[in-house]
């Protein structure tokens, strides 16, 4: 219901936009309040469409769209040429999934569950953990191989440092495709014994229980592909004048509000499993989408940047995003380790992502402009 209660945002969005011409700050937050039970309806459609085309379509589908709202706001933003706030979304969804989400689930069930110890799939968890160090070496290797090439003995001029950054950033890119596409392999084809849900799990509370037909679920997913596609493109156009009027800076509302809108459905359905003592399915759900964001996501971001004209690399220029994402591996791979968790657990894992929320809000970067004015003067 209270999803469905944020569909209204959508109709209001457009008439704040075109009708009326409202400031930029209510379009802004009247179109993430309206992309947020789009995510959702996105979900539930390729749920729904899984249930027609069987598990393998399905699961093509599920990453196909399972990240589809953040993508085309970033997409919008990227085209702006606001690549740092792109990143930060980037980021944000990260940490969001990984921290946020996966640790209010763990203190729902903690809660709904009596307190108790839950336990899951340590073999599940053990090779999400791993894909997480994976995604620590990968995005924190071009931010160490852009300051080696400022190094003296290196010292590569801007033009030629930059062009370096955006081939390295594509291969790595590349890579990560890749070793996502064979982790889907491995764990649902030649290893799905190991990393299927328990029979207990399994198709309780799993999945849409009365499918819509297949032409109603395509619908479903392609209008609310072309609702998100609107609705960013207001958003991405109020960005800057919102973050004006607010006195925060772009950096902080893609880190945190960007990316919270971005993967607030699964927010939800973390939680909603984690009532009802489906762990495995909550935790496939926050590192799963957490994964996704570094494997996929990202980097698809980084190919589409090139093809539409506005390179993006996968530079994190700021120490605080490169802790943040080595902080999610450290702590997520020490709660989930022995395949159990309890309440408190999740309280450190929202206490972790909260004290970075603090720092980002804190933190003042440079407007792109600025900074651009301050490396040509310096001759970088």
């Amino acid at each position: 219901m209270f999803m469905k209660a944020l569909l209204a945002f959508i109709p209001v969005s457009l008439v704040l936009k075109y009708g009326v011409h409202a400031p930029p700050m209510w379009i802004f937050f009247t179109a993430v309040l309206a992309i947020v039970p789009l995510a959702d309806w996105l979900r539930k459609a390729t749920e729904h469409v899984a249930v027609h085309a069987g598990p393998t379509i399905g699961g093509l589908l599920n990453v196909t769209f399972g990240n589809m709202a953040e993508i085309i706001i970033a997409i919008f933003i990227l085209i702006s040429g606001n690549t740092q706030v792109v990143k930060a979304q980037i980021t944000g969804s990260i940490i969001g999934n990984a921290l946020l989400g996966l640790g209010l689930a763990i203190v729902a069930a903690g809660f709904v569950r009596g307190g108790g110890r839950q336990k899951f799939n340590a073999a599940n968890a053990g090779q999400l953990s791993a894909m997480l160090f994976l995604t620590v070496i990968t995005l924190t290797l071009p931010a160490i191989f852009d300051y080696t090439e400022q190094l003296p003995a290196f010292a590569a001029e801007a033009g030629t440092r930059a062009n370096l950054d955006e081939r390295l950033s594509i291969g790595v890119a590349i890579l990560l495709i890749v070793v996502y596409l064979l982790n889907l392999v491995y764990t649902l084809v030649t290893h799905k014994d190991v990393f299927a849900i328990p029979e207990g799990e399994a198709g309780h509370g799993h999945g849409p229980e009365k499918p819509w037909s297949l032409p109603v679920a395509l619908g479903v997913l392609l209008g609310g592909t072309a609702l998100i596609a609107l609705e960013s493109e207001m958003l991405s156009g109020a960005l800057e004048a919102t973050a004006s009027t607010l006195g925060l800076s772009e950096f902080f509302l893609g880190i945190i509000v960007l990316a919270i809108v971005g993967n607030f459905a699964e927010y939800l359905a973390a939680v909603y499993f984690a009532r009802k003592g489906q762990m495995d399915l909550a935790v496939n759900i926050g590192l799963g989408a957490t994964i996704q964001v570094a494997l996929l996501t990202a980097p698809l971001l980084v190919i589409i940047g090139a093809l539409l004209g506005h390179p993006m690399n996968l530079v994190f220029s700021s120490p605080l995003e490169l802790i943040a994402i080595i902080a999610v591996a450290l702590i997520v791979t020490s709660v989930t380790k022995d395949g159990e968790t309890t309440w408190f657990e999740g309280v450190l894992l929202i206490a972790v992502y909260i004290a970075l929320a603090l720092a980002f809000y804190f933190v003042t970067p440079r407007g792109a402009e600025e900074a651009g004015l301050i490396l040509r003067a310096l001759g970088a």
